[in-house]
């Protein structure tokens, strides 16, 4: 007989990898993703604040390090696309360096500016995708894009553009 019972379930990690089928969007579910993670940023903001924000932010890549790690396995595959909680750890880290309270405005630029940095993979981006391996790699390339948004969008609250 076997003992079962430290064997993670395989739909743990499914559900956290793909933010509970949002991955399986017919269309974009990266921006799907993205999109789904704007209010979760908003409400944690508003009721919370920007360091509240950041936190979740560094809680949800490292928790999806983990669950894409699992789930690619699982997949044999190293980067399943319906792996989407890198665009949710990536959005709402942008969005914490948005201005608060928050505005529509700001968090559209977020918005804009990490899915252009995630989509294009310039470098720095295209080097942790290509060369960090596992469930660290799927987060890592979109942290970094997230970093790049991030940098402009607090340039860009500092000058009270946004």
């Amino acid at each position: 007989m076997t003992d079962n019972t430290h064997q993670q379930s395989p739909d743990v990690p499914r559900a956290i990898a793909t933010v509970f089928g949002i991955g399986f969007a017919p269309v974009a579910p990266g921006t799907v993703a993205s999109i789904a993670a704007l209010p979760i940023a908003w409400l944690i903001v508003l009721f919370g604040n920007r360091f509240w924000l950041l936190f979740i932010a560094i809680l949800t890549a490292a928790i999806g390090a983990w669950a894409c790690e699992l789930y690619s396995r699982v997949k044999l595959d190293p980067d399943p696309s319906e792996c989407v909680i890198d665009e949710v750890a990536g959005q709402l880290l942008v969005c914490a360096f948005c201005p608060a309270p928050p505005s529509i405005a700001a968090y559209l630029v977020a918005f804009a500016l990490f899915r252009v940095f995630d989509i294009t993979k310039i470098w720095p981006v295209s080097w942790f995708e290509e060369n960090v391996p596992g469930g660290l790699g799927i987060m890592a390339d979109d942290i970094v894009a997230a970093l790049m948004a991030s940098v402009i969008v607090a340039i860009l609250a500092h000058l009270q553009v946004i």
